[in-house]
């Protein structure tokens, strides 16, 4: 048995988004699991997801409902939950095998951070996740958590994000093969001037599609309009594979 967990606070998404990354993980994960959303609300949440309420973190003032949440995963007992969990942002789409997220061996493994092509000319990524899917065992990094709360103002100043503040202190941080999780904005939009005539593909060999900022799943299937450099075509995939 192995555990996919996922987190919903505030208002920026609906139980749909819960609902239809429970149904795509169902859809391409052969091994028996566990899915479970922790969340302020639970209203509208399909019956085979297991809602749990918000694991305790004590964060700063005015940081309640930000990704530090997450960092909350890392204690030493989640709830009743025990063994290998993986966590999906709620605004990813499954594409593909899900095995292989829990085949692969290593401590912790996390997407390898995108940047802008331009921001990678003059030097390499930084050795920093992105946290929309990583994988860790259930109290193997409760260190990260006791590290938090020991001095919360090195995490949420001294880092940008959760996710450079994760990577930074895990133990074991590995990358996932970079063909596995797939930026919806970096790998699927086809450059500019081309967005503005060919459709958003689906890359091959990709089992998770990212839409971190904008836009969001639903946006991007009907076609997304910010400005010309920016503009997407309808992306009918989204609707057959996020349902």
């Amino acid at each position: 048995m192995v555990n996919i967990v996922c987190m919903k606070w505030g208002s920026v998404y609906g139980p749909e988004y819960v609902n239809k990354l429970y149904r795509g993980v169902a859809r391409n994960l052969t091994m028996p699991f566990r899915f479970v959303c922790f969340t302020d609300d639970s209203d509208s949440v399909d019956e085979p997801v297991e809602c749990k309420p918000l694991p305790p973190i004590a964060l700063p003032p005015g940081y309640e409902k930000s990704a530090f949440n997450k960092i909350a995963l890392f204690a030493e007992t989640l709830d009743d939950l025990e063994g290998m969990t993986l966590f999906l942002d709620l605004d990813v789409v499954i594409v593909g095998n899900m095995d292989i997220f829990f085949e692969f061996e290593a401590p912790f493994c996390i997407i390898h951070n995108w940047l802008e092509r331009r921001k990678t000319i003059f030097r390499k990524r930084p050795r920093i996740g992105n946290s929309s899917v990583f994988r860790f065992r259930i109290g193997e990094q409760a260190h990260v958590l006791d590290d938090f709360h020991a001095n919360p103002s090195r995490a949420i100043k001294g880092f940008p994000t959760e996710q450079a503040y994760m990577s930074d202190t895990v133990n074991g941080l590995t990358f996932w093969p970079e063909r596995w999780c797939r930026s919806f904005k970096r790998h699927c939009i086809p450059p500019t001037p081309l967005n503005l005539v060919r459709a958003p593909g689906l890359p091959r060999g990709a089992s998770i599609i990212v839409f971190h900022g904008q836009p969001n799943p639903d946006e991007a299937a009907a076609g997304f309009d910010s400005n010309w450099r920016k503009r997407t075509l309808p992306a009918p995939w989204i609707d057959r594979l996020w349902a």
